[in-house]
C-alpha cells in the first residue's frame, strides 16, 4: 500500500509540465503528500490558504537554492 502511494505521488510530480521560471521550485513529492494531507484528511484551514503557503514556501525554497547556488560559486 505504501508503494502504491508512492507511485503515486511520483506520477503527479512527474505529470507536472516544466516550470520556465526561477521564481518557485516544483513541486516535490513530499510537497504533495503534505498537499493532499492539508487539502483531504484535514480541514483546519481553507483550500484557499492551504495553496497560498505551498505557494509561499515553494518561492521561499527556490530562493534559498539560489542564494545557496551562488554562495557555492564564489571563491
Amino acid at each position: 500500500m505504501a508503494m502504491l502511494a508512492l507511485a503515486l505521488l511520483a506520477a503527479i510530480a512527474a505529470a507536472q509540465p516544466p516550470s520556465t521560471d526561477d521564481d518557485r521550485i516544483p513541486l516535490t513529492l513530499p510537497e504533495i503528500r503534505w498537499l493532499l494531507a492539508a487539502l483531504v484528511l484535514t480541514r483546519p484551514h481553507s483550500a484557499t490558504h492551504v495553496l497560498r503557503w505551498s505557494d509561499w514556501r515553494r518561492r521561499h525554497q527556490a530562493t534559498a537554492r539560489r542564494c545557496h547556488y551562488q554562495r557555492r560559486s564564489e571563491p
